[in-house]
C-alpha cells in the first residue's frame, strides 16, 4: 500500500504489499463486507485469529446497561454447530478470550498452525448463529453479576467511574456508565430477546475486522476467509447519534467516602476523540507528566513531593467521542488536605504551560512510542489485535507511529492550554470511611 491508505469496495477486493522495515499486511473485503487484515509471522508454529466488531457500551440503552459485556460472555456459550465452544477450542490445542470496551468488542485465540481452520470454524459459526440459549444465559448472568459485585462494590475505588462518569457526560450519553453496566440490577432484567436483538442489530459481517497473523500465508487465509465467514449474509447495523458533550462552565468538585485505604484524588478533564492530532498530543502529555520515574509526576509529587502523594499518574480515556485525560494522586496520610493536593497535581500538569516541555521530554516520549509499537509488532496474537483496530480506523499500521513522531513541543503546549484553559475540571476526592 506504500503511504496510501487502505480501502474498501462493496465487491471483493484485495490490497497488499509491505512498506520497508514493516511487517507484510494484506488485506481484502469479501462480498458481504467483512474485512480480513492478514500478517504473517513465519517464526511461530500458531496462528492467531482475532475478530473485533464496532460494537460496544456505547450502543447500549441507558436503562439497560452491561448488555454488551453480557453478550461477549454469551458467545462462549456455543453455537448452531458448536455446542461446546471450549471443549472444541482445547480439543484443537488452542486457547482464546475477550474483552469489551465502549466502542468495540475483540475477540481473539490462538492454536497451532496446522488446526487453523477450527479457529475460522468456530468464529464464523458464532458469528452466524450463536445458541443464546436461557440455560447459558442463566449461568452468564450470575458471571457477570458477581463480577460487577467483586469489580465496582467489593474493590476500593471500585465505583470511581460510575460516580465520575455520569458527572462528566450527563444521564443519557452512553460514556457515562462504565463498560459493566450502571447497576446489576440492568444484568439481571436482560432477555434472550435482548440477547438476540443485540446480536442482529450489531454482529453483522461488515461491522466486523478478521485479522488473522502467525504461521499462515495469505493464500490460505483468503481461502479459509471465504469459505467459513463468505457466506454469512449481511444484514444493516443500528445507527447510532451520539451528541458532543459540553465543558461544564466551572469545576466542580464531588467527594465520597468508601472502604479505602487512603484517600485519592481523580481530576478529569474532556479531550478530543481518537484519530485527530489533538487526541495524540493529550496522549503525548500524559507520557511526560507521568511516564516512568523520570516524569514530572513522580519526580515533584512523589519523590519529592513533602510527602504528599504515595502515588501520581496521568492517562487518557481514548474514545471514538470525546474521552478523558486524567489526573490521579493517592496521599500518603489523612491529615493532608486534599483540596490543596488536587490543586498540586493541576499546577504540576500544568507546569508545561509555564515551563515548556524540554527536546529531552519530547524525544523520550518518541522513543517509548516507538518501543511499544515495536514489542507490539513482536506479538503476532498482539499484531493482530492491534492491525484489527487498523483496518477500523482505515489507517496504515504504523501511521499513529508516525504521527506521534512527527510531534513537536510547540503542538503539545497549545493543546495543554485549550485542555487545562477552555476545559473545566471534574474531580473526584475519595476518602477512607472511618465512621
Amino acid at each position: 500500500m506504500k503511504g496510501t491508505k487502505w480501502t474498501y469496495a462493496a465487491a471483493e477486493t484485495v490490497a497488499s504489499g509491505m512498506t520497508s522495515g514493516l511487517p507484510e499486511v494484506n488485506v481484502l473485503t469479501l462480498d458481504n463486507g467483512l474485512r480480513l487484515v492478514h500478517s504473517p509471522d513465519y517464526a511461530t508454529a500458531m496462528v492467531s485469529l482475532t475478530v473485533t466488531y464496532a460494537t460496544g457500551a456505547r450502543d447500549e440503552d441507558p436503562e439497560l446497561t452491561g448488555l454488551a459485556h453480557l453478550f461477549e460472555h454469551m458467545m462462549f456459550g456455543g453455537s448452531e454447530h458448536v455446542e461446546d465452544f471450549d471443549t472444541c477450542m482445547t480439543a484443537a490445542g488452542g486457547e482464546n478470550n475477550a474483552y469489551t470496551g465502549s466502542d468495540f468488542t475483540t475477540y481473539y485465540a490462538v492454536a497451532p498452525a496446522h488446526n487453523a481452520e477450527t479457529l475460522f470454524y468456530l468464529e464464523s459459526d458464532r458469528m452466524l448463529c450463536p445458541l443464546l440459549s436461557q440455560e447459558v444465559l442463566d449461568v452468564q448472568r450470575s458471571v457477570v453479576i458477581e463480577e460487577f459485585k467483586q469489580q465496582c462494590l467489593n474493590r476500593p475505588y471500585g465505583d470511581t467511574w460510575h460516580i465520575l462518569r455520569p458527572a462528566i457526560y450527563g444521564k443519557e450519553h452512553p460514556y457515562s456508565w462504565p463498560v459493566i453496566g450502571k447497576d446489576f440490577s440492568h444484568i439481571e432484567r436482560i432477555t434472550r430477546q435482548d440477547l438476540q436483538d443485540w446480536h442482529r442489530q450489531h454482529y453483522a459481517p461488515s461491522n466486523a475486522v478478521v485479522a488473522v497473523t502467525g504461521n499462515i500465508d495469505f493464500a490460505t487465509a483468503t481461502a479459509l476467509t471465504r469459505k467459513w465467514f463468505g457466506s454469512i449474509p449481511d444484514r444493516p447495523v443500528k445507527a447510532r447519534n451520539i451528541k458532543p458533550v459540553s465543558s461544564p462552565d466551572r469545576p466542580s468538585v464531588i467527594e465520597t467516602r468508601g472502604r479505602v485505604p487512603a484517600t485519592e484524588i481523580t481530576v478529569a478533564y474532556l479531550m478530543d476523540h481518537y484519530g485527530t492530532d489533538a487526541y495524540i498530543d493529550a496522549d503525548a502529555l500524559t507520557d511526560v507528566l507521568a511516564a516512568g520515574r523520570a516524569s514530572r509526576f513522580y519526580r515533584r509529587l512523589v519523590a519529592d513531593g513533602e510527602g504528599m502523594f504515595a502515588e501520581a499518574n496521568a492517562s487518557i480515556m481514548g474514545s471514538e467521542h470525546q474521552g478523558l485525560l486524567m489526573l490521579t494522586g493517592r496521599l500518603t496520610d489523612e491529615g493532608i488536605d486534599p483540596t490543596e493536593a488536587a490543586r498540586r497535581l493541576i499546577d504540576t500538569a500544568q507546569s508545561v504551560l509555564s515551563e515548556g516541555i524540554s527536546q529531552y521530554e519530547l524525544q523520550r516520549l518518541k522513543n517509548r512510542q516507538r518501543s511499544m509499537w515495536m514489542m507490539g509488532a513482536l506479538d503476532y496474537a498482539a499484531h493482530g489485535q492491534r492491525l484489527a483496530m487498523c483496518v477500523m480506523h482505515n489507517e496504515e499500521q504504523d501511521e499513529m507511529l508516525k504521527r506521534y513522531e512527527a510531534l513537536s513541543t510547540e503542538r503539545i503546549i497549545r493543546s495543554a492550554r485549550k485542555i487545562f484553559g477552555e476545559t473545566a475540571p471534574h474531580t473526584l476526592i475519595y476518602r477512607p470511611d472511618n465512621r
